[in-house]
């Protein structure tokens, strides 16, 4: 165990209960006996070895007096490949946490997103390191909330240090808890992208078909910062150039074009899959996530882009 670990650790552990990570409201948890939360944090960052993307999901829910909690935690090197990290799937829930992230035996976390967090994993040899995170948009629809926001982050991860930008998502959504049923109707066709432009600039968007999730997230929507400004994107396209052959009866994308309107006029978007790993397989469907490159032209500039593609279709 590294020094700088270590002193994390004891860092965490007596700031842990009284520094929550998550900013949901107590007005976002009605008395209802199924309620689900999760906060995702995607990073992409660059060091003199190349890029390096981690992802993070931490989801817990509640379903009547029993608490659950769950990890979705990936890391892929751009010589590596996909590297396994310890902490995937579920775990105990014992504090019946809902607010704040639980702490696990993997990964401890310290902070909150809109004041400045920080995530240790000494296991994995991997620490994430986060200044306040500024809010991007804020949604909600029935009860239900998405929040989304980015800002600079710094990666120490198997004696590297990589500096990146992170986004940012958390979600709320009472009446229903999928770590304790399926949903068939949840996701259809949902493609979220969470994108690093250059040094210092995000894009997200994301496509997707779920009349269910539709009044919360729209069909397709986003935004991209630049300059650290929140751009708006109007009418946005999502085109799926090409796919591949799934272990079932449906394809994934693997290319697209994406375009909208921005304050500077029209943006094309072109990305290309490098990589991909499965998550999860139906046989009608999937999930799997995604690394991919590509160019935005914009504003009479160009910049390359490079980022994750969560699929679920």
């Amino acid at each position: 165990m590294c020094l700088c670990l270590g002193l994390s650790l004891v860092f965490l552990a007596t700031t842990a209960q009284s520094d929550s990570p998550t900013i949901h409201s107590l007005e976002d948890f009605p008395g209802t006996k199924l309620i689900y939360v999760s906060d995702y944090l995607s990073f992409i960052g660059q060091d003199h070895q190349g890029y390096v993307a981690f992802a993070l999901d931490s989801s817990r829910g509640r379903d009547g007096n029993s608490y659950q909690a769950e990890h979705l935690v990936l890391l892929h090197d751009e010589k590596q490949g996909w590297v396994e990290l310890e902490g995937n799937g579920r775990y105990d829930n014992t504090g019946k946490e809902l607010k704040t992230i639980p702490q696990s035996p993997s990964f401890r976390f310290a902070g909150m997103p809109y004041t400045g967090m920080a995530i240790v994993s000494e296991s994995n040899r991997l620490s994430l390191k986060i200044p306040p995170i500024v809010r991007r948009t804020r949604t909600r629809h029935d009860g239900s909330v998405v929040s989304m926001g980015t800002a600079q982050a710094v990666l120490t991860w198997n004696g590297r240090t990589i500096s990146g930008r992170v986004i940012y998502e958390s979600f709320m959504m009472p009446n229903v808890n999928r770590l304790t049923h399926t949903y068939w109707d949840m996701w259809n066709e949902y493609q979220g992208f969470y994108l690093k432009m250059g040094v210092e600039s995000d894009l997200y968007l994301h496509s997707q078909k779920s009349e269910r999730l539709a009044p919360l997230m729209g069909f397709r929507d986003g935004f991209m910062t630049l300059n650290n400004q929140t751009d708006v994107m109007k009418d946005m396209q999502v085109e799926v150039l090409g796919r591949e052959l799934a272990w079932g009866f449906y394809k994934w994308p693997t290319s697209w074009r994406i375009t909208w309107t921005g304050p500077k006029g029209p943006a094309v978007l072109i990305l290309t899959q490098v990589s991909r790993t499965n998550i999860g397989n139906w046989a009608i469907g999937g999930f799997s996530m995604a690394v991919v490159t590509g160019e935005l032209e914009y504003g009479g500039g160009k910049l390359p882009v490079y980022g994750l593609v969560e699929l679920i279709m």
